[in-house]
């Protein structure tokens, strides 16, 4: 078992490539206390397993209030490893068009696997529907926004705690970090660089106006997934539309390295911004590098998506 952090799908990204499961539970459903974040608003940990028992159960052991997350509310507690056997009845499941086809992006390989995964699933108490949510497809954009300025916001400028905000704050950490960045900053990443001086543009330009935007809509694209939950139980994508790329050479472009490093997050990412819980499973493939099955659910039914996700993992 290992926890991980989700801001933009780094819970069910590696779980997804590496053929394992992981969970980025709703918003504030797991404490964030004692992790380093990333964006305040995006921030999610969750439980990356073998399978899904072992997720339900360590979820069963991370989820509930802890007082000092400020990205929690006070939460009812629910055992998510003792409903994994429930029976399905009436199973609504909506396959998201949006999610498929991707244009310069998407694999075939990777699109029809989940779709033969989800035709031979298909029985008198499921029902399978294609459905479409046309702002699936802003859902990454709207993300870049709220994540490159934020990110440069807390993380960096910020030190990975920065104010207004009540609850725990890791001073150790943020002395570490602190510390360690600006003593050595040409050791981070392209994308941490890119993500700085980007942020540090859009607010010093623009006054941090197209972050407000996008945190605007962020509640349309929340209603937009919303509005089909209302009718369907779950919603059903890959995880990512291409399989695991090779590392690139020490000496590729910047431009290289960047798309490697973001290119797969179109799928993920959005439900980063709306917190609906949200997991990666197995597909079965016989291809030999894995691919992920998403299954969306509705804000804290991620005892839910963990219900359906263990009847796919039996039943595929």
């Amino acid at each position: 078992m290992a926890i991980g952090g989700d801001q933009g799908g780094s819970v069910r990204m590696p779980a997804s490539w590496c053929g394992v499961v992981g969970l980025k539970p709703t918003y504030g459903l797991v404490p964030y206390t004692g992790s380093f974040p990333i964006e305040l608003t995006l921030d999610h940990l969750g439980p990356i397993t073998k399978d899904v028992s072992d997720c339900a159960t360590l979820l069963d052991i991370l989820a509930g209030y802890d007082g000092l997350d400020p990205r929690q509310s006070i939460i009812k507690n629910k055992s998510y490893s003792s409903g994994l056997e429930k029976p399905l009845k009436n199973l609504k499941i909506g396959v998201v068009e949006e999610g498929f086809g991707w244009p310069n992006l998407s694999e075939n390989d990777v699109d029809d696997c989940v779709l033969k995964t989800l035709a031979n699933l298909e029985s008198t108490d499921i029902q399978i529907s294609q459905i479409k949510i046309p702002m699936h497809r802003d859902g990454v954009h709207i993300w870049n926004a709220i994540a490159i300025e934020g990110a440069n916001e807390l993380m960096m400028k910020g030190n990975s705690m920065g104010t207004n905000w009540k609850g725990y704050y890791n001073v150790s950490l943020l002395e570490k970090f602190a510390t360690s960045w600006r003593s050595r900053p040409n050791d981070l990443s392209e994308t941490t660089k890119l993500v700085m001086i980007t942020g540090e543009y859009m607010s010093s330009v623009y006054n941090g106006k197209y972050y407000c935007l996008a945190q605007n809509l962020a509640h349309s694209l929340r209603e937009a997934y919303d509005d089909l939950l209302n009718t369907y139980d779950v919603l059903v994508m890959p995880t990512m539309p291409i399989k695991a790329t090779k590392i690139p050479a020490a000496d590729c472009s910047r431009e290289e390295y960047i798309a490697r490093a973001l290119e797969m997050i179109n799928n993920t990412a959005p439900f980063d911004v709306t917190g609906h819980p949200s997991i990666t499973i197995p597909c079965k493939t016989k291809s030999e590098l894995p691919i992920g099955i998403m299954i969306t659910g509705k804000h804290f039914e991620d005892d839910k998506i963990l219900n359906v996700a263990r009847f796919f993992e039996k039943n595929m």
